[in-house]
C-alpha cells in the first residue's frame, strides 16, 4: 500500500507540473481571485454602449493633455480602431475572460498571466493615458497609476514557485520587492495627499460628490460623505498623508506589518466606495473593477504571507517570510 500511494504521488506531481498548486495556498488562491477580475472586467465591456463609443470614451480622452510622444500613439491608435471599434470590443473581451479562464485553471496560469502582463501594458497606455502621471497631480484616492500596473503587480506576487523553493512565496518579486514596491505606492499617496490639489479645503468632498455612481443608493451615500467633511479637506489630506506614510514604512520595515496591512485593506474599500462608485459598475460605462479591489487581493496576500506576533519569539526576531499565520 504505502507503493501505491507513492507512486499515486508521483503521477499527481507530473500531471500538475513542478509548480506549487496547493488549493489552500495564498498565490493559489489569489491565482483564482485575479482571474474573476479579469473575467469581470472583459463582462462589462460588453455592455452595448462600449459597442458605439469605446473609442471616444475610452481611448481619446487618455490623449488628453498628455506630452507629444504619448498623445500622438494613442490618438493613433484610435483612429485605426474606430471603424472597427465594435471587433475590437470583442476581441477585448475574449482575451480578458481567456486571462481570466486561463488563472482559474492551474495548467494554464503561467501562460494566462504572461498575457495579462502585455494586455495591462496596452491598456495602461491606451485606456489610462499611463495614468495621468503626465497631464496633472494623480489622486491619491482612485489609484496613483491607474489600475493596470496593479494587475501586473498582482500577477507577479501570484506567480506560481517551483515546489522546491523554501518558504512561503511572493511570485517572481520576492519578498524585499514585494515589500518595497507595496510601500512605495503607500509613501507616494502620503506626498501626494500635500499637494494643493489633493489638500484643498473642498479637494475630498468634491471628489466624493463626483465619483460615479449610477444608482440612487449609492449617490446618497456619496452625498452623505461629502456632506461629513465638509470643508475639512486640508486636515483629512494630513491625517491620510501621515496614515500611507505609516502604512508605507511599517510594510517595508516589518514593523507591525500586519496591523497596516489590515488600515490598508480597510483605507482601500473605502475610497472604493466613496471616491470609485464600485469602480462604477452601475453606471454601465465601467471598464473594469477599479484599483480598490487589487489594492485589497495585493495586500491580502501580502498578510498571508506576513509573520504571526504570537508565534515569534521576542529572543528570535524573524524576517517577513518567516512564519505565515
Amino acid at each position: 500500500m504505502p507503493q501505491i500511494t507513492k507512486r499515486a504521488h508521483s503521477s499527481t506531481d507530473t500531471r500538475e507540473g513542478r509548480f506549487d498548486s496547493s488549493a489552500r495556498s495564498p498565490a493559489r488562491i489569489g491565482q483564482i481571485v485575479l482571474g474573476l477580475f479579469w473575467c469581470i472586467d472583459g463582462l462589462l465591456k460588453l455592455h452595448p454602449y462600449f459597442f458605439h463609443h469605446f473609442v471616444s470614451a475610452v481611448i481619446e480622452p487618455s490623449a488628453t493633455g498628455q506630452p507629444a510622444v504619448i498623445g500622438h500613439p494613442i490618438t493613433w491608435i484610435a483612429s485605426a480602431i474606430r471603424p472597427h471599434q465594435a471587433l475590437f470590443v470583442i476581441a477585448g473581451v475574449l482575451t480578458e475572460v481567456s486571462i481570466g479562464i486561463g488563472l482559474m485553471v492551474r495548467r494554464t496560469v503561467k501562460p494566462a498571466l504572461l498575457v495579462s502582463f502585455a494586455w495591462a501594458l496596452s491598456v495602461w497606455l491606451t485606456g489610462e493615458g499611463l495614468g495621468g502621471l503626465f497631464t496633472g497631480t494623480p489622486d491619491p484616492l482612485t489609484g496613483i497609476l491607474g489600475t493596470a500596473p496593479l494587475y501586473i503587480f498582482a500577477g507577479l506576487l501570484v506567480w506560481p514557485r517551483q515546489r522546491s523553493d523554501s518558504g512561503p512565496g511572493f511570485g517572481l518579486l520576492g519578498e524585499r520587492p514585494a515589500r518595497a514596491l507595496w510601500a512605495g505606492l503607500w509613501l507616494a499617496a502620503a506626498v501626494l495627499w500635500l499637494f494643493p490639489a489633493n489638500a484643498a479645503a473642498n479637494a475630498v468632498s468634491a471628489a466624493f460628490t463626483g465619483a460615479p455612481a449610477g444608482a440612487g443608493w449609492l449617490t446618497s451615500l456619496h452625498s452623505d460623505a461629502a456632506r461629513a467633511v465638509g470643508g475639512s479637506g486640508a486636515t483629512l489630506a494630513l491625517v491620510l498623508a501621515v496614515v500611507s506614510a505609516e502604512i508605507g514604512l511599517s510594510v517595508l520595515l516589518g514593523r507591525a506589518t500586519r496591523t497596516a496591512l489590515a488600515v490598508s485593506i480597510a483605507i482601500s474599500l473605502a475610497f472604493w466606495v466613496l471616491a470609485e462608485g464600485f469602480g462604477g459598475v452601475f453606471t454601465g460605462q465601467a471598464t473594469d473593477v477599479g484599483t480598490g479591489p487589487l489594492m485589497v487581493l495585493i495586500a491580502t496576500q501580502l498578510l498571508l504571507l506576513a509573520p504571526n506576533p504570537a508565534r515569534v519569539t521576542r529572543t528570535q526576531p524573524q524576517p517577513l517570510h518567516a512564519t505565515q499565520p
